[in-house]
């Protein structure tokens, strides 16, 4: 015998395009194997979050979805010409499979998003749908978020060191000078040894754990104008704290001139208003300077970072980074006190007990003589 569940639904008139809308003040629960297909608008203002089927957003005309309660799809399925405006959030419990049609967020209201909960995922995202605006997930240490604007697919891959109990993030294809949703970020105020930073394109990431992204580039990235080397191509991040744009460590990049890929160093989402591309700047003079050994067991020999040159500049700054590209040790006017542990609260680590032995690059400022330059340390710390 079928069961029928009778929901108290009804069906308005929008405005004077007479488009309809569903609109649900009851308990909404669609069953395992079950289906709804919405060609109208959704009101949700009841239950609708103890699904197991599948909900489709169809049709050519432009769907919303609002009301003063978030729905929870187990599967969601997005096939809509003109897209689906979310004004209220959305969950995904399980799959969001984009077909056609973005899904769209205000990007002043980063509370809207399509959420995926605990165990949900993206399929099929792509340059014609995708998130245009503010996704975000709950309760997943890693995850691939498949955002963009209206005509492409910006993905941004995150991969945390703990569970998140939320991030979000949203593409901006505009210019950080003059952004639409935030104060400028001014590409000329940087850190020492960063080169010229995008005017393209960028990122907003929110999130509370300790964190390293993976970016892409196209052809619409105008990488070319950062640099002709793609191993000098870097993330960086406008430092809440300092107000300027930073590098945020990393591997060297791969690709091409016209497509690559970028990954960051540990950082902490929340530390930084947005994301994008960035290039090593180019020394204004080299020094030829060896290979430094580090091995703080006490002897008295080669227990702390000495670097001579130093002397000839007490305005210098020096960063220490892993070979994962993660920032270990950062400081001003440096007077040899690296003693192989860190000073970052991204490594706990190495605060604690000491850095792992281990091969590090460095990179050094000596302001007073307007010279840059960077290499590479040995530390022995058994």
């Amino acid at each position: 015998m079928k069961n029928t569940l009778y929901i108290p639904l009804l069906f308005l008139s929008a405005g004077l395009c007479a488009q309809t809308a569903l609109y649900n003040t009851g308990n909404l629960r669609i069953h395992n194997g079950g289906q709804i297909g919405f060609h109208t608008d959704l009101i949700n203002n009841g239950s609708f979050d103890e699904n197991q089927g599948l909900v489709g957003f169809y049709g050519t005309d432009f769907r919303n979805i609002s009301g003063s309660l978030p729905p929870t799809f187990f599967d969601v399925e997005f096939m809509t010409q003109n897209g689906t405006f979310l004004d209220t959030p959305a969950n995904v419990a399980n799959n969001a499979n984009f077909i056609s049609g973005n899904v769209l967020t205000p990007r002043n209201q980063n509370a809207t998003t399509l959420n995926f909960l605990d165990l949900g995922f993206s399929f099929g995202e792509n340059d014609i749908s995708k998130v245009d605006g503010y996704a975000s997930m709950t309760n997943q240490q890693s995850f691939n978020f498949p955002v963009g604007d209206f005509g492409q697919l910006r993905q941004l891959i995150l991969n945390s060191e703990g569970v998140n109990d939320l991030a979000k993030t949203a593409y901006f294809f505009e210019d950080p000078n003059s952004p639409s949703t935030f104060n400028s970020f001014n590409t000329n105020t940087k850190a020492n040894g960063l080169g010229d930073i995008s005017t393209t394109e960028f990122w907003r990431l929110e999130g509370a754990v300790p964190s390293s992204v993976q970016l892409s580039w196209n052809e619409r990235s105008d990488i070319a104008s950062l640099s002709r080397v793609v191993e000098e191509i870097v993330i960086v991040g406008w430092s809440k704290t300092t107000n300027q744009w930073e590098m945020l460590g990393g591997p060297a990049s791969v690709g091409d001139l016209i497509n690559g890929v970028a990954i960051s160093g540990s950082f902490i989402p929340d530390d930084y208003e947005v994301l994008t591309f960035g290039a090593f700047g180019e020394p204004r003079d080299f020094l030829d300077l060896e290979n430094y050994f580090v091995s703080p067991n006490g002897d008295g020999i080669n227990d702390f970072l000495v670097i001579p040159e130093l002397a000839l500049s007490p305005n210098n700054h020096l960063m220490i980074f892993d070979r994962n590209g993660s920032k270990v040790f950062e400081l001003s006017d440096y007077t040899n006190e690296f003693n192989g542990f860190s000073n970052q609260n991204n490594f706990v680590l190495g605060r604690d007990n000491g850095l792992p032995s281990g091969v590090y690059f460095y990179i050094v400022s000596l302001d007073d003589l307007s010279l840059e330059f960077q290499g590479f340390l040995y530390l022995a710390n058994d």
